[in-house]
């Protein structure tokens, strides 16, 4: 933890509840002190994720960035963040280039600098599930102490979070916003899937990308839509012909 940054107590973190106009404003408050908990400089990035009853989510990020990066997975649907908050379980991802099993969320947010992610999850009541979300840059950040404090922060902050739960009405996403984001992750995904197979700036392809949708005359999500089904096709064949 950052030596200067003290966790607050649930006498301060009672006083942030009661202060926050809103459930949302709350999550973004406990996620900026979690991210100046675990960073000395700013380079760990949080987001608290929160789902009631299975519906819409609430997120609340310590910076653009952590938004970039958590707004991917709920476009897929799927992410190391996501499987932590519903499976209720710590996933820790130390080498995000590396990862095979989310190989089109590390596609997408190639660019991001991210080299490392944790996703601990922060108990709550029957009626919703949540989780801290923690990136950064330096694969060697995430150690076994690290893991173990961002653990133990999250289980200090379950109480206060069932009380805003209680106290605030669930926020929702409308499902254009849905939309957008989905648009987005899945562009996003092949300008990085296109930046490494071509090894061009994220410029460059999205420029090569708007070209293809020009000579087609097709939108750039319908031409992304379909760099990503063939690569995914092309992966499948060849880890196929490989376990043959």
């Amino acid at each position: 933890m950052a030596a200067n940054d003290p966790a607050p107590g649930p006498e301060e973190l009672q006083d942030l509840l009661l202060k926050s106009p809103g459930f949302t404003e709350f999550l973004l408050s406990l996620s900026t002190i979690s991210a100046s908990l675990f960073s000395t400089d700013g380079s760990v990035h949080c987001a608290i994720t929160v789902e009631r009853n299975g519906g819409p989510t609430t997120v609340a990020s310590s910076s653009t960035t952590a938004q970039r990066l958590d707004e991917q997975q709920y476009a897929f649907d799927d992410g190391p963040c996501l499987t932590a908050l519903r499976g209720q379980h710590t996933v820790l991802i130390p080498d995000l280039g590396g990862d095979q099993r989310w190989r089109r969320y590390a596609q997408a947010v190639t660019g991001e600098g991210i080299g490392a992610v944790l996703a601990v999850p922060i108990p709550t009541d029957s009626t919703a599930k949540a989780a801290l979300n923690c990136y950064a840059p330096d694969t060697t950040v995430f150690t076994v102490n690290m893991v173990a404090s961002i653990e133990k922060h999250a289980v200090s902050l379950s109480r206060i979070l069932r009380l805003a739960l209680r106290v605030h009405p669930a926020d929702h996403y409308p499902d254009d916003l849905r939309a957008v984001m989905k648009s987005r992750a899945v562009v996003d995904a092949a300008i990085a899937l296109v930046m490494v197979q071509n090894r061009l700036s994220r410029e460059a392809a999205m420029t090569l990308l708007q070209v293809a949708s020009r000579h087609h005359d097709t939108k750039i999500q319908d031409i992304a839509d379909e760099l990503l089904r063939k690569s995914t096709a092309a992966t499948v064949v060849s880890r196929t012909a490989e376990d043959g």
